[in-house]
């Protein structure tokens, strides 16, 4: 927090970052640095270059060399590179400065933090000469990063990455600034870590039966058959630690309890309240089984394994999960309620608190430090416990508030398992929608609000669940380049925003990224769509690209567009059913994927709308959403569904004068895997006056797991208000996921002819 406080001062004190605008020749670096300036001269650095450095920072850079070079440098020659450490620089702890000219390179640091930051710099500044050499430009840079904490998440326990992928993915979180890495070690679908007290843990808890194929939300269930699993050895994990603390890269463990226990619970099944049997899961999702917490045996367990994770990792924060904990079992097991009435808990989410509270003060005991998500807060947190704030920025600001440190790690800006493309074609991902713009423009600051809390945001962290990333090749898909957009809100200042500069230094970037072997997305060029008129029977659409070398071509006659389709100029009139198709073309060559999207219009579309009670979950758009000729996907993240908890949806349209109807039509999502189910009862009524309402037609039929498209056709009959009334299901019954907990109602376009 001191080095946060340190960047906010100097930021304060009138450094700002370089006006410069990404000219032609200018290195495209990432981060943005705080201050930059660029010369004409540049400095060729060769076989005849002198590193002066310290051992283990002169091996770190001419690691790099090599890769380039096939040679290293000595401390001897003509040409000097210098990294001097200088605690009287005036710079705060991670800063440096770069000072590049024809005579050579000078790079000095508060600390050796910074050295290995501005190492990071000339790996994204040169490039290959002629003659083997490398080039670097002449420059001064001032740099420091706007916060302490940052951070990329990898979990292991879903799918299992090898150690040389961690290693890849360390080298890219040193070059582009950030400093921790949180390995995520644990989960219900596999445990791997090798703990010694326990074999079983490698065994048995290592491993899973099979492994889901698709997504969870499709029914049935499939299964590809195979046995999966691995483990990191103790020897391998102190592999990865070495490694990443040669560059400066601070690796957290997480060890996940209370919940996401069930790989654990198969081996050591008396640790759960039921004593089993269990298995690790082959699905995803939140399971009931969670270990015991009225059970001694259990807290013992932990301790061990901690103790063994405490040896591995010097970090100071240790992560204990504390996320997605159901209560089911612990409010039919004995154990747990003998313990809620000793220790005079009041309720389960209490139990948790003490859970948390007692593995903490282990942890502390160590010389550690806790970190939990936001769940950690439930029924009181544990006194010196950093929150990852995730589902918002409630438990942020929640946190802050009793002084407690957080860090910002919110679901819909920073969580890369997201789609990131609302195409078709985009591979299966865990949900929700969050393109590379959207984590580029995500400020945690503007998100807390309350300026008397931001002292206590210490950083921000991206977060690569691993559901449905079954190879390495879709695990850099996703996480690139949406890291690198992470890394410049947390490294450059705040008044760094300019996203389509961000983008043009992307572009400049994926050559170095390919020859790391990444193949990032590139979704963030293809066409997109905004519809920016809507009127009654009517809409204008506009097209987009952030594609600065092609022109969109379209087709509204369902052809595919070629290159001698119509370019677009300008707005799309759409006054009938139609579907744009639309591609991108550098001359005759076709580039991207080819963009889709259907539209409809009917009696309902653009009509005035209200709604007795607004939408109450995530699902909520306005109620025109409803009836703006725009249909909802079976992948619900593209803002067309309204979604409703607790509460009914009661809608009455007013097609401004009456007319006939013959068809009444919306569509109901029931995925039940995703705890969204249909209505109890869906009806449709009529009206002349917008005050008595006649019935027309009503279902309670809703069959399809997915897109339910309910079509009826009623006797005809003159109308100018329509009403359309869902009645939501309520609480989720017994054996269903999410048993007990509240269903989701979701529906979308209301279609009337």
């Amino acid at each position: 927090m001191k080095k946060l406080l340190i960047s906010f001062l100097l930021a304060g004190m009138g450094f700002h970052a370089s006006a410069q605008r990404n000219q032609a020749g200018t290195p495209a670096l990432i981060p943005l640095p705080v201050q930059t300036s660029w010369r004409a001269d540049s400095f060729q650095l060769d076989a005849h270059t002198a590193l002066i450095a310290d051992a283990a920072l002169s091996d770190l850079l001419n690691t790099s060399i090599r890769e380039e070079l096939g040679y290293t440098l000595q401390a001897t020659g003509e040409k000097r590179i210098v990294f001097t450490v200088d605690t009287l620089s005036g710079l705060p702890p991670e800063g440096y400065r770069l000072h590049i000219d024809a005579t050579g390179v000078q790079l000095t640091a508060y600390s050796t933090d910074g050295i290995v930051h501005g190492m990071a710099t000339l790996q994204q500044l040169w490039h290959k000469g002629k003659g083997n050499v490398l080039v670097l430009p002449g420059t001064d840079i001032t740099d420091y990063p706007r916060f302490a904490y940052r951070g990329m998440h990898l979990d292991v326990g879903r799918h299992f990455f090898s150690v040389d992928y961690i290693k890849k993915l360390i080298d890219q979180l040193a070059l582009y600034k950030i400093n921790n890495f949180h390995w995520h070690l644990t989960d219900d679908q596999g445990w791997r870590i090798e703990i010694k007290k326990y074999p079983k843990l490698q065994s048995i808890a290592a491993w899973r039966d099979q492994t889901m194929i698709g997504h969870k939300k499709e029914l049935p269930h499939r299964f590809d058959g195979k046995k999966y699993g691995g483990y990191y050895t103790q020897e391998q994990v102190k592999e990865v630690v070495a490694y990443a603390a040669a560059r400066h890269i601070n690796v957290i463990p997480e060890i996940e309890m209370p919940g996401h226990a069930l790989a654990a619970l198969s081996a050591y099944p008396e640790l759960g309240c039921t004593k089993g049997p269990y298995k690790a899961a082959q699905f995803w999702g939140v399971f009931d089984d969670v270990f015991c917490a009225g059970n001694d045996s259990t807290f013992t367990f932990l301790q061990d394994v901690l103790d063994e994770v405490i040896a591995l990792f010097p970090s100071s924060y240790i992560h204990l999960g504390g996320d997605e904990c159901p209560k089911v079992r612990w409010k039919e097991c004995p154990a747990c309620q003998q313990r809620m009435k000793s220790q005079h808990l009041q309720n389960e989410n209490e139990l948790q608190s003490y859970f948390v509270k007692r593995i903490s003060q282990y942890i502390q005991s160590k010389g550690r430090k806790v970190i939990g998500w936001d769940e950690i807060l439930e029924g009181g947190l544990a006194p010196g416990a950093t929150v990852m704030s995730w589902r918002g920025v409630e438990g942020a600001v929640e946190a802050a508030k009793q002084q407690q440190y957080v860090i910002m790690t919110p679901e819909d800006e920073l969580y890369f398992d997201h789609y990131q493309s609302l195409y078709p074609e985009e591979p299966v991902a865990a949900g929700g929608y969050t393109p590379l713009s959207e984590v580029y423009n995500y400020d945690p600051l503007h998100a807390a609000g309350d300026t008397a809390l931001l002292p206590y945001i210490s950083g921000i962290q991206g977060q690569m669940w691993s559901e449905y990333l079954p190879t390495t090749t879709q695990a850099d898909y996703m996480i690139f380049p949406r890291m690198l957009a992470l890394a410049e809100r947390a490294w450059s200042p705040q008044g760094t925003r300019d996203y389509p500069q961000f983008l043009q230094r992307v572009q400049q970037q994926l050559p170095l990224l390919q020859k790391h072997n990444i193949s990032p997305s590139n979704a963030w060029n293809e066409i997109t769509y905004r519809q920016e008129q809507l009127e009654h029977g009517a809409m204008s659409i506009s097209l987009h690209t952030a594609a600065t070398n092609a022109v969109i071509r379209y087709t509204t006659d369902g052809s595919a567009p070629g290159p001698n389709s119509n370019v677009y100029t300008g707005l799309i009139r759409i006054s009938r059913n139609t579907t744009v198709r639309a591609a991108l073309f550098e001359g005759q060559v076709k580039r991207y994927r080819e963009f889709q999207q259907s539209f409809l219009v009917n009696k309902a579309t653009g009509a005035a709308i209200s709604l007795k009670e607004p939408p109450n979950t995530k699902y909520n758009g306005n109620a025109t959403t409803l009836v703006n000729g725009i249909a909802g996907t079976h992948r619900f993240n593209d803002g067309q569904w309204l979604g409703f908890s607790k509460r009914d949806l009661d809608a009455v349209i007013d097609l401004g004068a009456a007319q006939p109807l013959k068809l009444v039509a919306t569509n109901i999502l029931n995925y039940h895997w995703q705890r969204m189910w249909a209505p109890a009862m869906l009806e449709f009524q009529y009206s002349l006056d917008g005050v008595h309402f006649l019935p027309l037609a009503k279902t309670k039929i809703f069959i399809i797991n997915g897109i339910n498209p309910v079509r009826m056709q009623v006797k005809p009959v003159k109308a100018r208000y329509v009403r359309i009334i869902a009645k939501n299901a309520g609480v989720i019954p017994a054996k269903e996921y999410g048993a007990g907990g509240n269903s989701m109602m979701l529906l979308d376009e209301i279609i009337i002819n």
